[in-house]
């Protein structure tokens, strides 16, 4: 039975990979892999629907991944021979078929070939193994065949395969093969497997399956028996508002309750990580945008932004949204000579973000992952990690008396504005989702 080893650089919640030696890339064939469809049609037909809800399916042919293949990193593999695997690795991850049986560059979703199976059953069933020590950039070892790999041992036959029970499946390992990425240059853009085995939840034993694919009652497949402890496919995460929703908790609360007009009020947030595994957020770290917004409200309905104050600590500018300008980086890729770069952050100034920079090759800062060189401040949320912000804020002269509304919320994009609008991104990749907030009250005194 044929298989190979696929090493190359990964991503985590689908991004481009990248080539790490000189593997063979057309090791098999579509044939020797059943499509989605063989598999759902009449066996696994609740897990089939439930993974087409997912990105897993989409993982090829989502807009935001089709734009950054097809418009900057493949344009930008063929200008410069440091990225050049680009070209082959950002596939081992969002169309493994594609990249296996060495369909590279697969044409466009729009042609409708087999790459746009994007992360199907076949492809996780038939991994066996990765090589090395860590799993990373899909270094995983795909043995296709009747043979299907799983967490358990069917209690009945199959009539179309075999099964055999793998601990890799039961393991976040076999998801760090693309949830964890070195870029070309050496540097970790994606280490949310690495983030999981570092903090608590790895150390009590929890897995990634164990969040992203819950437990529950159902069959595996149509003709099998009920397990109370099926795994579900809806692999929910970064583009899941259900699963974003109050993954950070706040509370807001003043060092005072009652002052006059032209007193000086400290607020003070506190945000707690309970709900991930890994840091928030995590993945595609480069494209991400998250921020806390403080805001009040008097009692004549003014409104006051609330700047977060400064801590001090080295790279803080870079957590600290303001109007400068990045990603001058996407010249190179575009071929615009001069590009002068786009807004940074594009929300209001004065919000504390919660990220981590990337930065390119020249020293800045840059949204493409295969072109980072280094990286900055580390300042996301760890799992069950409680970050303290402070907001110093003096009571303006003519401020009303009554109750002043604070209110302090925090906020997700999955892409920076500026960037998505830029490059024609479908609004809704850069959308603003609020995770949570919280208000407090203090009284204007007349």
């Amino acid at each position: 039975m044929k298989f190979t080893r696929l090493i190359s650089v990964t991503i985590f919640f689908f991004n481009c990979t990248f080539l790490l030696s000189q593997t063979k890339v057309s090791e098999f064939k579509y044939d020797d892999f059943k499509t989605p469809e063989y598999c759902g049609s009449a066996c696994h037909t609740d897990i089939y629907q439930q993974w087409k809800q997912s990105l897993m399916a989409k993982a090829y042919t989502h807009e935001w991944d089709e734009i950054e293949y097809f418009k900057l990193a493949l344009p930008h593999s063929e200008t410069d021979e440091r990225v050049a695997e680009v070209k082959a690795g950002c596939n081992g991850c969002h169309s493994p078929l594609a990249y296996v049986t060495g369909d590279i560059p697969p044409k466009k979703p729009s042609f409708n070939t087999r790459a746009n199976e994007s992360v199907s059953c076949e492809v996780c069933h038939s991994i066996v193994s990765f090589t090395g020590e860590v799993p990373y950039n899909h270094n995983y070892i795909m043995r296709p065949g009747k043979t299907k790999y799983s967490t358990r041992k069917s209690e009945i036959q199959s009539p179309v395969h075999e099964i055999v029970k793998s601990d890799l499946l039961r393991s976040g390992d076999f998801c760090g093969v693309c949830h964890n990425e070195k870029s070309p240059f050496g540097v970790w853009v994606k280490s949310t497997h690495l983030e999981w085995k570092e903090g608590p939840y790895f150390r009590e034993g929890v897995q990634c399956q164990d969040c992203h694919m819950p437990k529950t009652e159902m069959r595996s497949a149509s003709m099998g028996p009920v397990y109370k402890d099926m795994r579900t496919h809806i692999f929910h995460g970064a583009h899941d508002k259900s699963k974003l929703r109050g993954v950070i908790e706040l509370k807001i609360y003043p060092d005072i309750d009652k002052v006059e007009p032209g007193e000086v009020v400290k607020f003070t947030v506190l945000l707690y990580n309970q709900k991930t595994g890994h840091k928030f957020p995590t993945g595609s770290v480069e494209d991400r945008i998250v921020w806390l917004h403080v805001e009040a409200i008097d009692s004549k309905n003014n409104k006051y932004h609330l700047p977060v104050d400064k801590k001090g600590f080295e790279g803080e500018e870079y957590t600290i949204s303001s109007n400068a300008l990045a990603y001058q980086d996407l010249g190179v890729a575009l071929n615009i000579p001069d590009f002068k770069g786009l807004e940074r952050d594009a929300i209001s100034p004065g919000n504390r973000i919660f990220r981590m920079p990337y930065f390119d090759p020249e020293g800045q800062m840059t949204i493409q992952q295969w072109y980072t060189a280094s990286l900055g401040v580390d300042y996301r949320i760890g799992p069950r990690e409680t970050k303290v912000e402070t907001f110093t804020f003096r009571i303006p002269d003519n401020c009303p008396p009554g109750p002043l509304k604070v209110t302090a919320t925090i906020n997700y994009k999955l892409l920076v504005e500026s960037v998505g609008k830029f490059l024609g991104v479908p609004p809704s990749e850069y959308e603003t989702i609020v995770i949570n907030e919280q208000s407090t009250e203090i009284e204007i005194l007349p």
